[in-house]
């Protein structure tokens, strides 16, 4: 625009010369040298703004005299009005972070989103919001928003969404069981917001909720006595299994001796009886053996 605007300056000026510089030079070739500098300026403004190079992950939003157009640019080179003003907008996966981590998330120092539950407790949750423009819907962006939207769309309708609906949970639920189910409905909520915008949320991701302190030792106690509980059930069942085991084996020898107190006559213990002696008396310090026999001994001499 600005070579097209110099150019017809130039072109403009060369009829109108001043009478000074007339008089020392060739009028006629000063002007013919003048115009034809104005016009060359003037085709090349043309061409260089009839012609917008789009970057890859970019469209290119157009404007004429501040009327937002509807037709978006994509990549590469196009062929446009050399009277639009054309802006570029990134249709890239962006990440927009709060976190009370310092330098971590967008904005420096604490930026954590800071929530009351169901029981009245104050939540701290770290978030990141994964979200990119719609192309297609980029001109409504800029029209209704403007470039400007991580301020005015993602920031204040991620921490409104997350305060809205923190309160239909105790501080507990939203630290252990009803995370997941937390995350799912902040994220439609959020979802449709971007939606009626231009944007679309591709992740919503609770990176950490931070209870109070007082809540941090209640659950930890609990933890410690669950922990507790659960060794003093192995320990007793344990028990219980070493008290089967005994008994099991007290059954087995039981069952033993019966077996064999059933099984014994009296001529197979007499004849038990006889192979023990004769293993005493193969002993090198015995001498003589006497084997009682109800009434009758008999002498078992090894020599």
């Amino acid at each position: 625009m600005f070579l097209i605007i110099l150019g017809v300056l130039l072109f403009v000026l060369s009829s109108h010369l001043p009478v000074q510089l007339i008089r020392l030079q060739d009028p006629i070739k000063i002007k013919k040298s003048v115009r034809l500098t104005g016009i060359s300026l003037l085709i090349l403004g043309v061409f260089t703004s009839c012609v917008k190079q789009i970057d890859t992950g970019y469209v290119g939003v157009q404007a004429l005299f501040g009327k937002i157009q509807s037709t978006v640019l994509n990549s590469g080179l196009n062929i446009i009005n050399p009277l639009v003003d054309v802006k570029d907008v990134d249709v890239r996966t962006q990440n927009y972070t709060m976190s009370g981590i310092h330098d971590e998330g967008e904005r420096s120092g604490d930026d954590a989103i800071r929530v009351l539950t169901r029981d009245g407790l104050e939540v701290t949750i770290d978030l990141s919001v994964l979200y990119r423009v719609n192309a297609g819907n980029a001109p409504k962006l800029i029209q209704m928003v403007g470039v400007e939207f991580k301020d005015k769309i993602i920031r204040p309708v991620t921490r409104t969404k997350i305060r809205d609906n923190a309160v239909y949970y105790d501080a507990v639920e939203l630290y252990s069981t009803k995370r997941d189910e937390f995350q799912t409905r902040i994220f439609k909520g959020i979802d449709d917001e971007f939606n009626k915008r231009g944007l679309i949320l591709e992740n919503l991701l609770v990176r950490n909720i931070s209870l109070p302190q007082t809540v941090k030792l209640t659950i930890e106690s609990k933890i410690n006595a669950e922990q507790d509980a659960q060794k003093m059930q192995f320990v007793l069942q344990k028990e219980k299994q070493e008290a089967e085991r005994k008994r099991v084996e007290a059954q087995g020898i039981a069952d033993y001796q019966r077996i064999i107190s059933e099984g014994l006559t009296e001529k197979q213990l007499r004849y038990e009886q006889i192979k023990a002696y004769k293993e005493i008396a193969s002993s090198t310090n015995t001498k003589v053996i006497i084997m009682p026999d109800k009434g009758s001994n008999f002498i078992l001499d090894t020599k």
